[in-house]
């Protein structure tokens, strides 16, 4: 199988069983920062020195690959033929559960933390922003068309657990979080 196919090559992309859009249609936004996302969250992995993070960062690029395939494919009936579907609550619930445990090794926050820290925190703090967009562009695309109220959610605490995540890489290195102190001058 060759790798380029020329078909986008006049800014327009295949949906799956839904025809032609352009690449910059909101469908395409959305599961392109789903993607791009999953991609930071490799960038996570080879950064992270612990075991447990880095099992945990693939089984979160497989739900995101799987989120990426149900927003890639718009119409109900291909999604449900493919197996495809949103994450439902049992995933929602499944990120707070991690959420919670690893809060459990950190102190509690008195101020905003300043993005840094590791090269793994670092990495963390990208992904998450990234998963912020990602989360905007399935909003946006929300507006136009329907999409299950859990895939928002999904994104929402996804950004909420690699917060956590860079928070714990720093710990587990000696490194502190640096606060965030107001306006500087």
């Amino acid at each position: 199988m060759k790798i380029y196919t020329r078909r986008g090559d006049s800014g327009e992309t295949d949906l799956v069983g839904s025809g032609r859009v352009p690449k910059d249609h909101a469908r395409v936004e959305a599961y392109g920062a789903v993607d791009e996302l999953n991609a930071a969250l490799g960038l996570c992995a080879t950064a992270s020195a612990q075991p447990d993070l880095r099992a945990l960062v693939e089984r979160l690029q497989r739900s995101l690959f799987a989120l990426g395939a149900y927003l890639a494919t718009p119409e109900q009936r291909h999604r449900e033929a493919s197996g495809m579907r949103a994450p439902g609550d049992a995933e929602v619930a499944a990120l707070e559960a991690h959420i919670d445990a690893f809060e459990k090794e950190l102190a509690p926050l008195q101020r905003f933390v300043l993005p840094g820290g590791t090269q793994a925190a670092a990495a963390f703090h990208l992904a998450r922003t990234v998963c912020r967009r990602a989360e905007r562009s399935a909003v946006s695309l929300g507006r136009t068309e329907r999409l299950e109220p859990d895939a928002l959610r999904y994104l929402n605490r996804l950004s909420d657990l690699l917060f956590v995540l860079a928070r714990v890489e720093n710990r587990r290195a000696g490194v502190p979080d640096v606060e965030w102190e107001g306006r500087q001058a």
